[in-house]
This record gives structure tokens, C-alpha cells and sequence, in this order.
């Protein structure tokens, strides 16, 4: 297992970081704890959820419950203080949340600290704020993205409110540092900007979506994020299940993703299915699971600081931990390069 920094702190994390969002859904405790094991005696240090999940589906009743699910594999760990586990604050928008309110530093406060009761530890070493307040282009809302239509009010006063209850709650030791989720260049130049003017926290990640269907970071965010030093948590780098190519042939699984989300938010499109095609046929003609090439992929980008991966079983988890060991050669990653111009933007 490879080890990366996260932003500019002293900290590292695990190239390949525990998703949660199964939990409570898809998953029961004893397959969440077995999952955790696993991952750890793997190398795994880095471990990702969020105050709304599961999201599998995502319920006003289910609120919260991934979290006590880790929560109770959590209490009383030995090693706690070795794990670096990241939560998030929901944001604007989602209604099961708050209301679906705009997040603000009272906000971000009161999140937090209901997050901790239900991971029963005293700190989380990553907080994130799940959705820009503004909104977001993710989830294929990039198709009618309109900037101009967004409500922005005072962006500075509000990352600046936001920064300063982070500032507070880093000193009273509750969180170790901060970071962004579903963000656009711009937005994370605004709080880089506001924590350089202030002398407040600075962000150390993004987590976005990132796979080979879903290259939108490659570019802009792909720069900033470099210069910047804030380093890509990278979510659905398996597409949801797609790059595995267990939808081929028109396939659904029992129990898969596709039975539980139509369309697997946007990514089963026409075109997914047939550079998804191309991927595997790649993959397999080099001897590798598809999900392996996919993910080892991911994990060789320049920008990627940790590659979030899922999994309902534990089949599946261990060939997505033996993407760690995998390293593309140089005509993988050229073919790799030629489906790309074939499928730029698949969903």
C-alpha cells in the first residue's frame, strides 16, 4: 500500500481509501466490521463517510446510521489515533438533511458534533463539506451547467464563516483539517484565498467523481488541485459498478447498484456500456480485472491523493484491494489514452 500526503500537513493516508455509503442499507454491521478488517489488515488507514449516508438509497430514516455503523467498530479501538477517518457536513439542497439548508459556521459546528456522538470518537481527522452551497455540476448536471444562474450572495463572508468554526473547532481538537467535496476550480480557490487573507485553516482535498468514463478533473481542477496542494478523494471510480463489466450484455445482477438506482444516476448510458466495453476487453488482454486497470488507473494520476472504493461483499473488496499492487505499463496507459478520445464524456 502506497502512502500520500494530505495536503500540506504532516499526515498520510492510504492510496486506497474505505467507502461507507452500503452501510446501513446494503450492508449490516457484521459485513461493515468484516469489510473494516479486511481493509485494514490490507494497509488501509483512510476511511470515508458522510452524516447522510447510506445512500443506497438515501432516506430521511436512514440518516446517520453509516456513521453509528462505524461508530461502533470505532469505540475503544487501540489503534484509533492510526486511522484517519473523514466525514462531511451535508450541505445545501438535500431535503432529509436540515431541511436541505445552506451550510454556515453554526452549521458546521452542529454537524460535527452530532458526527462524533455517532462515531464515538472525540475528533475526526477530516471534515468535508459534502455539496457547495451554490451548487454543484456533479451527477451529470454538467449537461445544463449555468454558473450565472447560481445563487453565490457574499462567497467571502460565507467561507469565511465557515473557515473561522473550523478554526475553532481544530483548537478545542474536535477535527484536524478540512476539506471540500463536489467543488468547481473557482470554488476551491475561494477558500484558499479566504484561509490565505484570514489566517484561517486551508482546505486539503476534494473529493469529485473521478473514473475512466468520468474524466472532468483532468483539466482546470486537475491544475489548481497541483498547484495547490489539495489532493482528489476520488469517488466512483468503478462508475458505480460499470467499469467492473458485470452490466455487459445487458446483465443486472441480483442485489447490484443498477437494482437499487435507475440508470445509475446518468452513468448507464449507450456510451458507457461500449467504452466500458473497451476498457474490459483492454484489461482482460493484459491479464488484469477490469476493476483492477480501472482503479490502478485512477491511482496513477498525478492530482490523486486516495481512491475511494466500495464494495456489498467481501469477494469484491479484496480484487478492489489488489488494485494496490497493480502498476499499468506504458501501452495499458496508451491504450487506455485511445479509448479516451473515442469516449470522452460517455455519461
Amino acid at each position: 500500500m502506497q502512502y500520500r500526503k494530505l495536503g500540506r500537513t504532516g499526515i498520510e493516508v492510504s492510496s486506497i481509501c474505505l467507502g461507507t455509503m452500503t452501510w446501513g442499507s446494503q450492508n449490516n454491521q457484521a459485513e461493515a466490521d468484516a469489510q473494516l478488517d479486511l481493509a485494514i489488515g490490507e494497509g488501509v488507514n483512510f476511511i470515508d463517510t458522510a452524516e447522510m449516508y447510506p445512500t443506497t438509497p438515501r432516506t430521511s430514516e436512514t440518516f446517520g446510521e453509516t456513521e453509528t455503523i462505524l461508530g461502533n467498530w470505532l469505540k475503544g479501538r487501540a489503534d484509533r489515533d492510526k486511522l484517519i477517518v473523514a466525514t462531511k457536513v451535508t450541505g445545501e439542497g438535500n431535503s432529509n438533511v436540515r431541511g436541505g439548508a445552506r451550510v454556515t459556521g453554526k452549521i458546521v459546528r452542529e454537524a460535527l458534533e452530532a458526527s462524533l456522538v455517532r462515531l464515538q470518537t472525540d475528533y475526526t481527522d477530516l471534515y468535508q463539506l459534502h455539496w457547495p452551497n451554490r451548487g454543484s455540476y456533479s451527477f451529470r448536471r454538467n449537461w445544463k451547467y449555468d454558473p450565472s444562474s447560481r445563487h453565490v450572495g457574499n462567497m467571502e463572508q460565507e467561507v469565511a464563516d465557515i473557515l473561522g468554526e473550523v478554526a475553532l473547532l481544530k483548537e478545542e481538537g474536535k477535527l484536524r483539517e478540512f476539506g471540500l467535496s463536489n467543488e468547481t476550480a473557482w470554488g476551491v480557490m475561494k477558500f484558499v484565498e479566504a484561509s490565505e487573507r484570514h489566517g484561517l485553516p486551508r482546505i486539503v482535498s476534494i473529493q469529485n467523481e473521478y473514473s475512466l468514463l468520468c474524466r472532468l478533473f483532468d483539466l482546470d481542477l486537475a491544475e489548481t488541485c497541483i498547484r495547490e496542494d489539495v489532493g482528489l478523494m476520488a469517488y466512483s471510480p468503478l462508475a458505480t459498478g460499470l467499469l467492473t463489466g458485470k452490466y455487459a450484455g445487458g446483465e443486472v445482477p441480483a442485489g447490484s447498484r443498477l437494482t437499487i438506482l435507475a440508470n445509475l444516476n446518468g452513468r448507464a448510458t449507450e456510451q458507457a456500456h461500449e467504452a466500458t466495453a473497451a476498457y474490459c476487453d483492454l484489461a482482460r488482454q493484459n491479464g488484469l480485472p477490469p476493476e483492477q486497470m480501472a482503479l490502478g488507473f485512477a491511482m496513477s494520476r498525478p492530482f490523486m491523493m486516495s481512491v475511494i472504493i466500495g464494495a456489498t461483499s467481501i469477494d469484491q473488496l479484496k480484487t478492489n484491494l489488489g488494485a494496490a499492487r497493480v502498476a499499468l505499463s506504458e501501452d495499458v496507459m496508451e491504450a487506455i489514452g485511445a479509448i479516451h478520445r473515442r469516449y470522452p464524456m460517455p455519461m
